[in-house]
């Protein structure tokens, strides 16, 4: 379980996880070695997956994202399978859910541009069996965040968080 002061430093370093583990300390309440140790706690458990740099896609000429559903009637663990397979061979597709609903799969794909998501339709549909393929192109990007909403567990069952 994570506590109080795990959930600021989550906060924290959700948002900027280039700040210094000491001033991260002072912002929490923790001299560096205790906020250290819990870093390092909340990567061991697989609560912080990874530390990454995020980038302007406008800046990289990756400005065009398409969100694809699909849907298919190919419910096979084999054929599932094998989508998965394909779908981790394409590096434009940077996000990959099994939906529930009147579509299977929901895909976020980001392109330089239409020329090029043409290109990876046409390499998609010649790689697997797809019962029906809609595009939809972003035309602008209202709010972008990677930060998990952590909520504020103590404060809503009255306990009080802690410890070092």
């Amino acid at each position: 379980m994570i506590d109080a002061i795990d959930r600021k430093i989550l906060k924290i370093i959700q948002r900027d996880c280039t700040i210094p583990v000491a001033e991260i300390g002072k912002m929490v309440g923790l001299s560096t070695t205790p906020c250290w140790r819990r870093i390092q706690k909340l990567e061991e458990s697989g609560i912080i997956k990874g530390r990454v740099a995020l980038l302007d896609p406008k800046k990289i000429d990756a400005g065009v994202t398409v969100f694809v559903s699909i849907s298919t009637s190919q419910h096979t663990q084999e054929w599932l399978s094998r989508f998965h397979e394909v779908i981790q061979a394409f590096p434009e597709v940077v996000e990959f859910y099994r939906m529930s609903g009147e579509v299977d799969y929901l895909l976020r794909v980001v392109v330089s541009d239409i020329n090029k998501y043409d290109q990876f339709y046409k390499k998609l549909i010649s790689q697997i069996e797809l019962s029906n393929v809609s595009s939809t192109f972003a035309m602008e990007q209202i709010k972008f965040t990677t930060e998990i909403p952590l909520g504020d567990k103590d404060k809503r069952d009255g306990s009080e968080g802690g410890g070092s």
